[in-house]
């Protein structure tokens, strides 16, 4: 069974240019998604994007498109289940579900709802409110040991996720245990719905999360810190994953940008919950067409 679409994690540039188009192509299908539909978290489907790209299409994930259950398919779970929007588009392009499914985000009768739910093909788990991400891809691990399966667990937090006490229970549980194959991915985008997460420039902002690798580090985990919209990075980080010797589950931290790709929003306050519109949104169209200033 293929581990993924393609694979395209042979460091060339040609591969990276590859994977650099279809992150515009994603970012461009979510903002038309949120658009139509006057909702959807663009600023955080567009600090993940580059992350999600290299997953599906960088034969890092291994899944069926075809049989989105198969039993040996790697269990992703994204716990900022707010990023749907960002997931979607792939997941249809992939062939999960049909394209056209996407035009009737949140629509009547759709699948597709602005926070990524059981029942979609390709989907986990509806990880509700956040930090329960971690927790159930914890016990999924746990199952996957006991079991002695040779699929890893992925499971993407958002960084301002990491205030909720749940993650860092669970973190302290798959410290002691030691799993391998639970692989942490943090989208450190430095942001929460209303402020910054280590800028204390107003009242919404902070509490800071620095040291967060050594926070990890101190729950039992091997950390990596690494820039999240950089595919060179990315692949390193995840190049041995299969391959540990260690018994410490692995974070990934990504420093990413939330907004990453679109000036009018990029690493902005207070765009998690708008969608562009106006001059912000034409700005944007330009920024994201084919052939304009990455």
């Amino acid at each position: 069974m293929q581990a993924s679409v393609e694979r395209l994690h042979d460091g060339t540039q040609e591969a990276y240019r590859h994977l650099a188009a279809k992150a515009r192509w994603v970012r461009q299908t979510v903002l038309e998604m949120a658009v139509k539909a006057g909702s959807g978290h663009v600023s955080t489907a567009f600090s993940q994007t580059e992350l999600l790209v290299a997953l599906y299409y960088g034969g890092i994930l291994r899944y069926d498109p075809q049989n989105p259950k198969w039993a040996g398919r790697d269990r992703f779970i994204l716990s900022k289940g707010q990023g749907g929007i960002g997931l979607y588009p792939i997941l249809a392009d992939v062939g999960c579900f049909p394209l056209a499914d996407l035009d009737n985000f949140t629509g009547r009768g759709s699948i597709l709802g602005v926070h990524a739910e059981w029942g979609i093909p390709g989907v986990e788990i509806l990880t509700g409110s956040l930090g329960h991400g971690l927790p159930m891809a914890t016990g999924i691990a746990q199952v996957g040991l006991m079991e002695k399966k040779d699929w890893l667990v992925f499971c993407l937090l958002g960084d301002a996720e990491l205030y909720e006490g749940s993650n860092w229970e669970a973190a302290f549980f798959a410290g002691h245990k030691g799993y391998p194959n639970l692989i942490c991915i943090v989208d450190r985008n430095g942001q929460g719905t209303l402020g910054y997460t280590d800028r204390v420039a107003g009242p919404n902002d902070g509490p800071r999360l620095e040291p967060l690798d050594q926070k990890f580090a101190a729950f039992g985990f091997e950390t990596r810190v690494i820039d999240g919209h950089s595919f060179a990075e990315i692949f390193e980080a995840f190049a041995d994953v299969r391959h540990r010797t260690t018994r410490k589950p692995l974070v990934v931290i990504a420093n990413t940008k939330k907004g990453k790709g679109a000036s009018a929003i990029e690493d902005r306050r207070l765009w998690h919950y708008r969608v562009p519109s106006g001059e912000d949104l034409e700005r944007t169209r330009a920024e994201l067409r084919p052939g304009s200033p990455a």
